[in-house]
């Protein structure tokens, strides 16, 4: 685990205790793609396939977690990232380990929601992550976030 992995599951564990209770762990951080992993057992439903809730939560922290550690590679370290709204997509069952996953935006909206930000002390992102079955290519959650930085 690299240090930057360490440091974001580190914040998300103190932060968010829910995550820790998750079993979240984060798989990597690299060339502005980040990865999280979702184990099973704690997050199993009467189905004996992941919870939705699980789930959700997971496709909501993997947007966060790359809002986060892109703002802390920019420098910009005095706003507060909140999610304001999600649609979310359920196509496929997670019947094992999950990996959740967020790529950077086009580069034009990044340089926006910067610009914007530090012009106003807000600015929003909309982000899209996919949840998928560990080992896996194909989509088993597919959501699409509103993130909102403020001062």
């Amino acid at each position: 685990m690299t240090t930057d992995s360490q440091y974001l599951e580190t914040l998300l564990h103190n932060d968010i205790p829910l995550t820790r209770e998750m079993g979240l762990q984060v798989v990597d951080w690299q060339q502005q793609r980040l990865r999280l992993q979702l184990p099973l057992a704690a997050n199993v439903n009467h189905k004996s396939t992941m919870f939705g809730g699980s789930l959700y939560c997971a496709a909501v922290l993997v947007g966060w977690g790359w809002l986060h550690m892109r703002l802390r590679e920019a420098g910009i370290d005095d706003g507060h990232i909140v999610i304001q709204e999600g649609q979310i997509n359920y196509p496929v069952p997670v019947t094992g380990a999950a990996i959740a996953q967020c790529e950077a935006p086009d580069e034009k909206v990044w340089n926006k929601f910067i610009a914007t930000y530090q012009r106003y002390g807000r600015a929003r992102l909309n982000l899209n992550t996919q949840v998928r079955n560990a080992g896996s290519e194909e989509d088993a959650v597919r959501f699409s976030g509103q993130y909102v930085l403020h001062r």
